[in-house]
């Protein structure tokens, strides 16, 4: 394992606990401090001590704003004071971005009705078809203010839909929501932080590579992708 300087490192995934670590607990805690409370908050940040320290944060893919107001000082004191910042991936990154959409096409040229049955496909793109008659009303009035585009939003989330992989559909039709849609500039929590250490100079980087991500996604079996659809 890899510690930094006064490192943050921003992750999404919840790492498992190993089995049969019941003896190793009390030395685990050694190493380990885990932050759990400040002012009655759980704060989800970890240091390890060592110096100069290291902190693990856990984020969520939301916008920053829906959750910034509840992060613990403690947390926000270590972001300022860390010197380098790492997180999952680099979405600041356009070849980092481009590997992303690639990852998410179907093999071989084929289409989302090539590989959904017929009746879940024909669901599926009737939704889609509603998202965007809904898109104009769900814009804010300071997107529309500022001349946003219903239709080029619509295009810029849900473009080349039909060629991506069940599971990565998936993920899109969850973020088609009015709350989803008002937010849409405003970055989440992790790319806000890379945008941040970035704006004050910081050391910058990644801990995955996008094949990390794209692999145990793509390696989900149909059934399972399936059901999650049909539960979107």
């Amino acid at each position: 394992m890899l510690w930094w300087d006064i490192v943050v490192v921003l992750v999404l995934v919840f790492l498992p606990w190993p089995w049969g670590v019941a003896s190793n607990m009390q030395h685990l805690r050694e190493q380990l401090n885990c932050h759990t409370h400040t002012q009655g908050t759980n704060s989800f940040l970890w240091q390890v001590r060592r110096h100069p320290p290291a902190y693990f944060l856990g984020t969520i893919h939301v916008p920053y704003t829906r959750v910034w107001d509840y992060i613990p000082q403690n947390t926000k004191v270590a972001f300022q004071e860390s010197e380098n910042i790492f997180v999952e991936l680099d979405l600041t990154d356009p070849n980092t971005m481009s590997e992303l959409a690639n990852c998410q096409l179907l093999p071989n040229g084929e289409n989302l009705s090539d590989v959904l049955p017929h009746g879940m496909y024909r669901r599926l793109k009737t939704h889609l078809q509603y998202v965007k008659r809904m898109m104009p009303q769900w814009l804010s009035a300071d997107q529309r203010g500022r001349s946003f585009y219903a239709d080029y939003l619509f295009e810029a989330i849900v473009g080349n839909w039909e060629r991506k992989r069940p599971i990565w559909v998936m993920l899109v039709i969850d973020s088609l929501t009015e709350a989803d849609i008002k937010s849409r500039e405003i970055p989440v929590l992790d790319l806000y932080l890379a945008q941040e250490a970035t704006r004050r100079n910081k050391r910058t980087g990644a801990v995955e590579q996008v094949e990390e991500q794209c692999i145990p996604l793509n390696g989900l079996n149909f059934t399972q992708v399936s059901l999650l659809l049909l539960l979107s």
